[in-house]
């Protein structure tokens, strides 16, 4: 029996009006601790069904934090831990993999069209089978048949199992026979009931769709950007991505949802769907509040065109509507094919093409601190892809074409890569969108140059941090295999490097206690970074991540300059020297002199410089002995860095570049190589060669590596 009951408020002392002024945890004893833990956890049940079945909460946002917080306390303390608990909805321990599980029932996907003649023929054969079933001629009254329509989410379809009102798991869909057992991400799901209520049968399996809310999802997605992170496509990617996450934790962060909306097998059955549905709220199941019984075959089409009216204005996305069959003895007349049920018809939407509306805009944050205004946008087709965000460019073109949140605008992809804004088909705001005053990352002053907007926090910017830590290892740098985005993020958010000069101060016992890390990995990294410590001066000029100095422009500073030293004195004190190196003008040296003159860059540049020692160019030793080749390096070498090596190369004639491709002539093996590079030569016919074949190919053209 529910709380809801009418006496239950003498019962349970957590339900209306609790009381938030607990005794010390330390002043119970295990009794009063188990009492208080098992009232606590029926009133947060309780609680949880009214705020997401019923949407009408008793009690306050944060009374419900203390409440929960109460039972964590509890809990911890003497030992009560429980798989049914409420608490477990923040997360547990990672697991390694996904248990592989049966469903109770197949799970079959749905035959699904655009086209309402289509629908027509469904309904047609329906009523055929049932009649010719029941025994009627064809001449006779077709059969009744009355459909529940639902809306089509566009999420993860999963089965929920319960045992005497426990859920014992969550599986995905899968190939619908078997899934993945994701039972302890799921308990995370606010939505998710751990333990049913009122009169639920002894065993049900019911279907239901994981999904993230629209706002939540943009929300989402704005705060990934701002953290350098890769958005999700769209809400369906970013639920699949998350229910799949191996850390619980993760799962119990992202702001997911769930509707129930069938019943697999069960140890009571109804009659009919639409009164299994009726039932969900009793047992704590959410069930999706535009769901509807209709007649016939044109309730369901005309169901289907007031859905696609209201579909922007749904919280959730969907693309289609769901005509079931209501009756259960009818479906099991009906039965099913090998891949989808024959009482259950998708009427699907057409896809949005190209016009969408803008459901927010963040800022990201470049490697040197360029302010890019990203629309978030209501998923849309452009040219077959589904597109989320588009690129609003800066400040200047924004105000040109006077977009804001809620327009509705036209998307296209430039060069079908990139998505932008092209224009605004229909003014759902005032005005434009303006930038904040201040960077959402560190909080520093955002300051206009000309058309475009830039963070001065400098290296002091978490974001500019990071991408200026993953360039500086990237193969325009320093080619540190071991450092991408994942590996560099990871370093960052743990506090290990707050600063690329941090990187020469790693060890290997904080290393391999991060999640992912082993000893080989952790001692491969810091082998590649000792060997960073004297590079060649264009590879370091580069790593620094100056603006407009990439790796061809770092060549000709070295040329010119010889020394680091040089370059940066003639950066500070003499920038109109720089516009004599080829490609560098007036404003690619101001943007020079104006990274060096930066104080917080100054002090990153200084604190760098305490580890690494860029060795000297001197071109007049090279030669044209390799000239037309392409190098690329993996691994340690014996005698040598990786990076001496490279610049001997370049300096008699030939690339040494960081990726493998089509034009690459040789990939030179040293030992604890990447994998990726190796797998990239094998697929593009590349010869890999070890130290002994390289020094041997050098010799033979008179070149000696020492």
């Amino acid at each position: 029996m529910s709380l809801a009951d009418e006496n239950a408020d003498e019962t349970n002392p957590y339900l209306r009006d609790p009381p938030t002024d607990f005794d010390p945890v330390e002043d119970l004893s295990e009794d009063e601790a188990r009492e208080q833990v098992a009232l606590l956890r029926e009133a947060i049940r309780e609680h949880d069904r009214r705020y997401y079945v019923e949407n009408d909460p008793i009690i306050a946002d944060r009374t419900y934090d203390a409440l929960f917080t109460r039972l964590q306390d509890l809990e911890d303390e003497f030992g009560l831990a429980h798989p049914d608990s409420p608490t477990r909805s923040v997360g547990g321990e990672p697991i390694e993999e996904f248990e592989t599980a049966e469903h109770v029932a197949p799970m079959l996907s749905i035959d699904a069209s655009g086209d309402p003649d289509d629908v027509r023929e469904f309904d047609e054969r329906v009523r055929r089978e049932l009649r010719e079933r029941g025994g009627a001629s064809a001449d006779e009254h077709a059969a009744e048949v009355d459909y529940v329509c639902e809306p089509k989410f566009d999420g993860v379809s999963m089965e929920f199992v319960y045992e005497d009102g426990s859920l014992e798991r969550a599986v995905t869909r899968g190939d619908g026979r078997e899934g993945d057992d994701v039972t302890h991400n799921a308990r995370t799901i606010g939505s998710v009931p751990h333990r049913l209520h009122g009169d639920y049968p002894e065993f049900l399996a019911v279907r239901g769709e994981v999904y993230m809310p629209k706002d939540a999802f943009q929300e989402h997605n704005r705060e990934r950007i701002e953290r350098g992170e890769e958005p999700f496509a769209n809400p369906r990617n970013a639920t699949a991505g998350t229910i799949r996450q191996l850390d619980p934790s993760i799962v119990a962060e992202r702001p997911l949802d769930v509707f129930f909306f069938d019943v697999l097998d069960a140890s009571d059955l109804e009659d009919s769907h639409r009164a299994e549905l009726e039932r969900f709220p009793d047992w704590g199941l959410r069930v999706n509040d535009r769901v509807a019984v209709v007649d016939d075959v044109t309730g369901a089409i005309d169901y289907r065109d007031r859905m696609l009216d209201a579909r922007d204005d749904l919280p959730y996305e969907i693309d289609g509507v769901v005509i079931k069959v209501d009756d259960r003895e009818a479906r099991e007349e009906l039965g099913r094919t090998a891949r989808h049920d024959r009482w259950a018809y998708a009427y699907k939407f057409p896809a949005r093409s190209e016009v969408t509306t803008i459901a927010d805009v963040a800022v990201q944050i470049g490697r040197t601190g360029r302010v890019t205004p990203v629309a978030l946008l209501d998923p849309v087709d452009v040219g077959g892809v589904t597109v989320s965000r588009a690129s609003l460019h800066n400040p200047e073109e924004i105000a040109a074409k006077n977009v804001n949140v809620g327009d509705t605008v036209r998307v296209q992809r430039a060069g079908d890569v990139i998505p932008y804004v092209a224009e605004v088909v229909e003014k759902g705001s005032d005005g434009h969108y303006e930038l904040p005053d201040r960077c959402p990352v560190c909080d520093s002053p955002i300051e206009r140059d000309g058309p475009m907007a830039f963070c001065t926090g400098g290296l002091a910017c978490d974001a500019q941090l990071r991408r200026s830590i993953e360039y500086y290892a990237s193969d325009d740098g320093l080619d540190l295999e071991g450092l991408g985005e994942k590996s560099v993020r990871q370093l960052v958010d743990s506090g290990l490097v707050g600063s690329v000069a941090d990187l020469y101060e790693l060890d290997r016992e904080a290393l391999t206690e991060l999640d992912g890390w082993g000893e080989t990995s952790a001692e491969n990294l810091l082998a590649e970074i000792d060997e960073s410590r004297e590079p060649p001066l264009a590879d370091f000029l580069s790593a620094l991540g100056i603006p407009h100095v990439g790796p061809a422009t770092a060549r000709e500073l070295a040329r010119e300059f010889g020394t680091f030293e040089a370059f940066r004195e003639a950066a500070v004190a003499d920038p109109d020297r720089l516009e004599g190196v080829d490609e560098i003008g007036e404003t690619v040296a101001e943007q020079i002199h104006d990274f060096f003159t930066s104080e917080a860059n100054a002090e990153a540049v200084d604190a760098i410089l305490e580890h690494v020692s860029p060795r000297e160019t001197d071109v007049e030793a090279g030669g044209d002995e390799l000239d037309g080749l392409t190098f690329v390096f993996t691994g340690s070498l014996e005698g040598v860095t990786r990076s001496e090596a490279q610049a001997t190369v370049e300096a008699h004639g030939a690339n040494a570049t960081g990726s493998v491709s089509g034009n690459t002539d040789y990939l030179v093996v040293g030992e604890n190589p990447g994998a990726t590079k190796r797998e990239d030569a094998e697929a593009n016919d590349v010869p890999i060669v070890d130290e002994n074949e390289f020094r041997e190919l050098l010799a033979a053209r008179g070149i000696d590596l020492e």
